[in-house]
């Protein structure tokens, strides 16, 4: 498909810009961590999003990251940028769609995926709504129609693929299914202005639309897949080796702040939410909190083999993988302490 061209190009660029940069930052600060016994690097720069409140910055609030603290660079929108972010040194941590993190290792970034950060359930799930009077019912009346995602080549390009490819449509058919990329902050105006016939919407924003009345969803990826992990975190594998204690802090901290989510009472968790938010002073609008229902991120986020061979025809159909597929080189749960005592 013509849309993934640019997405391949960025993967490669990834590489190249690893090459020049020699996967820096402050990954460099411990050096021989992990055998020479220098101090272990303390502070993680990562990316938010904007009016939510991250797995990770949850965690630091709730005290389970001990003297590891957080550092954030700015907002992204974009999984597949996050994990770039993370592979050439600009982050120490990124996340993504469980394929778009596929890609980036098959381009040959050195990253390793270490917990699941998010998920979709009966309760949280991304939704590919229109507006309540289109014509749009079935797979078929997607032919010829534009689409809004966050970005190409990540979860709903996936899901959009995949329900279609289940419902019929031929691979010309589906090439005739035009995505464009909206932030999903202004997607559900886009498709109420008639920008575009359908957009993706989920979490937050997803439930914000509906309260808002005029928008129906035609299909969900939890009707396709059921419960199910979205994408992980990943670090660079040299950060890993450097910071197996730091690492492993992280990783089960942000164990512990999902089980947090899921164990605690909803109203707790909005209003946790609501004081993060407003204690970090990032001017951002707590109101779309309330719409918070369910982590959605399967127990303790331990990562396993079907959260990356969900996806293995999208991966072969758009040349992301050749051959055979190998989760295990992608993944793993040592350092999480929840899954790995």
């Amino acid at each position: 498909m013509k849309r993934h061209l640019t997405i391949m190009s960025a993967a490669a660029a990834v590489v190249i810009a690893m090459t020049v940069s020699g996967c820096g930052g402050s990954a460099e600060a411990g050096a021989g961590g992990a055998a020479g016994g220098a101090t272990e690097v303390k502070e993680l720069r990562y990316q938010g999003w904007a009016n939510t409140v991250t797995l990770p910055e949850l965690a630091q609030d709730l005290g389970y990251f001990g003297d590891v603290k957080l550092n954030w660079v700015g907002n992204t929108i974009s999984g597949p940028q996050d994990i770039q972010s993370a592979a050439t040194g600009q982050t120490d941590f990124g996340g993504a769609f469980a394929g778009a993190v596929v890609k980036l290792v098959e381009a040959g970034a050195p990253v390793k995926a270490v917990i699941n950060y998010y998920g979709e359930d009966e309760k949280t799930f991304n939704g590919f709504y229109v507006k309540e009077d289109s014509p749009i019912r079935t797979a078929r009346d997607f032919i010829g129609k534009k689409i809004a995602v966050n970005t190409l080549g990540a979860h709903a390009d996936a899901v959009i693929n995949t329900y279609l490819q289940k419902n019929g449509l031929s691979a010309g058919e589906i090439k005739q299914v035009q995505l464009v990329v909206v932030p999903p902050n202004d997607t559900e105006e886009a498709i109420r202005r008639g920008q575009v016939d359908a957009g993706s919407l989920g979490s937050i924003l997803q439930d914000k639309a509906i309260a808002n009345g005029g928008l129906r969803s035609v299909f969900s990826d939890a009707e396709l897949f059921g419960t199910f992990a979205g994408g992980p975190y990943v670090l660079r594998t040299d950060f890993i080796a450097k910071n197996p204690n730091t690492t492993r802090t992280f990783t089960t901290g942000v164990a512990k702040a999902i089980e947090w989510e899921r164990t605690t009472p909803r109203e707790e968790v909005i209003a946790r939410f609501t004081k993060i938010l407003q204690e970090r002073g990032r001017n951002e609008n707590p109101a779309a909190l309330q719409y918070w229902k369910s982590v959605g991120v399967p127990a303790k986020g331990e990562i396993k083999d079907e959260d990356f061979t969900r996806w293995g025809k999208w991966l072969k159909d758009t040349g992301i993988v050749k051959g055979e597929l190998d989760p295990k080189k992608i993944y793993t749960n040592e350092f999480n302490g929840l899954v790995n005592p």
